[in-house]
């Protein structure tokens, strides 16, 4: 139904929403389950987007919550595919960081993958997309996105030295 609004009302609405989300967070304390998509593509570039309604100079990974019975490899793939219109290929969980997120506590489960495809932000809830390269990775970076790709280097250094 959102995808009817002409874009730039459904941005606003994205921002009322997340901001009422928050609140509502805040009140209830829920325990969330996300994740959050490190996908690669052949030159060991790594995914970053910006989203129109959050911390919207920040680049991030990609990602977003998991539906009731999903797992974190198929909302990864979904979230990817939803945001940027890439399919990804060899979904693997990594872990899980938990961390606090406006009085709740965010179960984000981090996902790697590879994809062939140029990634195209939807326009609505993704304003910019690119590849960078790990040690290029964008000042706007948001810490956690920065501490998770730290993760998944560690992860392939040691899985090369086996």
């Amino acid at each position: 139904m959102l995808e009817r609004l002409p874009p730039r009302l459904h941005r606003a609405v994205l921002r009322a929403a997340h901001a009422a989300r928050l609140v509502w967070w805040r009140l209830r304390r829920p325990e969330l389950h996300g994740c959050n998509a490190i996908v690669a593509n052949a030159a060991g570039e790594i995914l970053l987007v910006r989203h129109s309604y959050q911390s919207t100079q920040r680049w991030m990974l990609p990602g977003g919550g998991l539906a009731r019975g999903e797992t974190p490899a198929a909302a990864a793939v979904r979230e990817v595919w939803e945001e940027v219109a890439c399919r990804v290929v060899a979904p693997h969980c990594l872990g899980v960081d938990i961390v606090p997120l406006a009085g709740a506590r965010n179960h984000v489960h981090l996902v790697a993958a590879t994809t062939a495809d140029t990634p195209v932000p939807d326009g609505r809830e993704i304003v910019a997309a690119a590849f960078f390269a790990p040690d290029g990775l964008p000042d706007g970076i948001m810490p956690a996105a920065r501490r998770r790709i730290a993760l998944w280097l560690a992860e392939a250094a040691q899985n090369s030295d086996s």
